[in-house]
């Protein structure tokens, strides 16, 4: 917009100039009528400003400036031949500028219809780009709908050789011979499996999960528990797994269960994405709860939310490049290899956080590791129900 102020305004100025220029040279250069047709030059560069008013008023100056001629002394004889001639410059010039201001009014029209039609583009893109979206939103609706479906029908059938399972393993606990440290892993097995089994029965008894069941407890009870599961896969991998909770671990209000299977799949995918000899580093800390998140635990949680209490995995993994981490949420979304990952492990582990009244966020970058912050409703200090 500015540039073309300015282009109008150098283009004025040269009109102006040529126009006293040719004033000029028919008040002391006398050229007959000849030099009037030069008015035809500032006529043409008012034209593309495309202002009809200013077209007007340069017409009109230019016919006077032609009919001035006249006032120079003649030849006996020679006044209406003169009158005759400027009359047909100034018809000329009136074609002139009618000529060149509809063939610019022309282009104006042209240039504002293809710049509509390139908007009307623009917008019919992003019409389409929206249609897609919803198009993929509405085949991962389905998708979740079918996978629901099928994972209701697989929670039977599995459901029985896992009892039988969790049979053998108590037991195992009883023989004679199992050594403390092997019973310590079977108190492990056991654990695990009566965590299968209620989710196989939340998977039954609805299509949606469980909602939590949140109550205060150390956040030492969420971490210590899924390290000690996940240790040996670490330790297989040679991958350092390095737990540090602090002296005095702060109180979370959380449901157990629900929790560990977040720090689970976010352990699990740390030591998938770090080659043997690196590390994942787990930390706690605590800090002042925002409005939004103090608004989000009184929805989800029963205490004032003052306290966020943050766990987070970090690790010196491969990392992720910005397009994967703008869709690590979206369900079914994976880089793994076929038959590898589902693409729901964070898409549900934010939701299982969201519904505690927390929040989970990611930050990633290719090469240099990952880091995941699980920020739940907390308190710096036991709760005195706690200590009851």
């Amino acid at each position: 917009m500015a540039g073309g102020k300015q282009k109008n305004r150098l283009v004025l100025s040269v009109a102006a100039a040529l126009f006293l220029g040719i004033v000029v040279m028919e008040t002391f250069i006398p050229a007959n009528v000849v030099g009037a047709y030069g008015f035809v030059l500032p006529i043409l560069l008012v034209a593309t400003v495309r202002n009809r008013k200013l077209m007007y008023l340069t017409l009109a100056l230019c016919i006077i400036a032609t009919y001035i001629g006249l006032l120079r002394p003649t030849k006996p004889g020679r006044f209406v031949s003169a009158v005759i001639n400027r009359t047909v410059v100034a018809c000329v010039l009136g074609i002139v500028a009618y000529v060149s201001m509809t063939g610019e009014e022309r282009k104006a029209r042209e240039e504002a219809a293809r710049a509509a039609l390139a908007l009307q583009t623009e917008n019919l893109l992003r019409a389409n780009a929206q249609l897609v979206e919803i198009k993929d939103k509405l085949n991962r609706s389905e998708r979740l709908a079918a996978l629901g479906q099928l994972v209701a029908s697989v929670a039977h059938e599995v459901g029985t050789p896992l009892h039988s399972i969790a049979w053998h393993v108590q037991a195992l606990a009883e023989e004679p011979g199992v050594t403390p440290g092997m019973k310590k892993r079977i108190e492990i097995i056991d654990e695990q499996i009566n965590r299968v089994v209620q989710i196989i029965q939340d998977l039954l008894s609805s299509t949606r999960q469980r909602k939590p069941e949140p109550t205060w407890l150390p956040v030492e009870c969420l971490v210590r528990p899924v390290a000690a599961l996940m240790e040996p896969a670490f330790h297989a991998k040679g991958v350092a797994l390095r737990v540090e909770l602090g002296p005095d671990p702060p109180q979370v209000w959380a449901d157990a269960d629900k929790l560990q299977q977040v720090l689970v799949n976010l352990l699990t995918n740390a030591l998938t994405a770090t080659p043997s000899g690196g590390e994942v580093h787990v930390s706690v800390g605590i800090r002042p709860a925002s409005t939004d998140e103090a608004d989000a635990g009184l929805r989800a949680s029963r205490p004032l939310v003052e306290k966020m209490v943050t766990v987070t995995v970090s690790d010196t993994g491969c990392g992720m490049p910005k397009e994967h981490l703008q869709r690590a949420f979206e369900p079914f979304f994976t880089t793994k290899a076929l038959g590898r990952g589902t693409g729901l492990g964070l898409f549900l582990s934010r939701e299982t956080v969201t519904a505690h009244g927390g929040c989970l966020t990611i930050d990633s970058e290719e090469g240099k590791g990952t880091t995941v912050v699980i920020a739940l409703p907390g308190l710096g200090k036991r709760p005195v129900e706690a200590l009851s």
